[in-house]
């Protein structure tokens, strides 16, 4: 039986409910992931030049001893280490000390003014040999993850040169062979360096 020409099934409010319900759940959800990656970089704030690009890839310098085990509770599954075992400040038992924690080991070592396309191309075979691993890229102070970061976002991850370059700069904008490996890699994967807003100029 219908009233004023509405059924109750037609009750506006009725209807409005459940979008309601759903669009606060759904309000809920992504504050509270926002607030976990918050608190997750507040965390990992102790590890120098911590930089999450994603919920699977982050960037550092040199982690402290301890901090491996706040990586490992953390769910990181693996560590790709791109410097030298003899660099200031390095753990020079850091790959047994990984692996003894569950975690996958990595070590590229890049000689820092000599970068080349094939030390990249090391790196991002490890990466791709399991892409799905939640993994922390670092070096001492970030310089040279950051650069690594940016190229594998850019050619394997679909992410934005102008966002990448602009997450790398929050930490240096490198110029000299670093910079001239940025561009080789790119224009070899068939990517201009060139984007709207990239300034590829040095803080000198």
């Amino acid at each position: 039986m219908q009233q004023n020409g509405m059924s109750k099934h037609s009750d506006p409010i009725h209807d409005r409910k459940p979008m309601l319900i759903r669009s606060s759940f759904l309000s809920v959800v992504v504050v509270a992931l926002t607030l976990s990656g918050s608190l997750l970089a507040d965390r990992l704030g102790g590890i120098k030049n911590y930089r999450e690009y994603s919920a699977d890839f982050s960037s550092a310098g040199q982690p402290g001893r301890e901090r491996f085990e706040l990586l490992k509770s953390e769910g990181f599954e693996r560590v790709v280490y791109i410097a030298f075992a003899n660099s200031e400040g390095a753990i020079s038992d850091e790959d047994q000390l990984v692996r003894e924690l569950g975690m996958h080991y990595a070590q590229v070592p890049v000689i820092w003014d000599a970068p080349t396309k094939a030390d990249f191309d090391t790196f991002a075979a490890v990466m791709q040999s399991a892409p799905e691993k939640k993994t922390l890229l670092h070096c001492q102070a970030n310089y040279r993850a950051t650069v690594f970061a940016l190229l594998y976002r850019v050619l394997y991850l679909d992410v934005p040169l102008a966002k990448a370059k602009s997450d790398m700069n929050t930490i240096w904008k490198p110029d000299g062979v670093w910079r001239d490996l940025i561009f080789e890699v790119l224009q070899d994967n068939g990517f201009s360096p060139q984007c709207e807003g990239c300034d590829w100029s040095s803080d000198d």
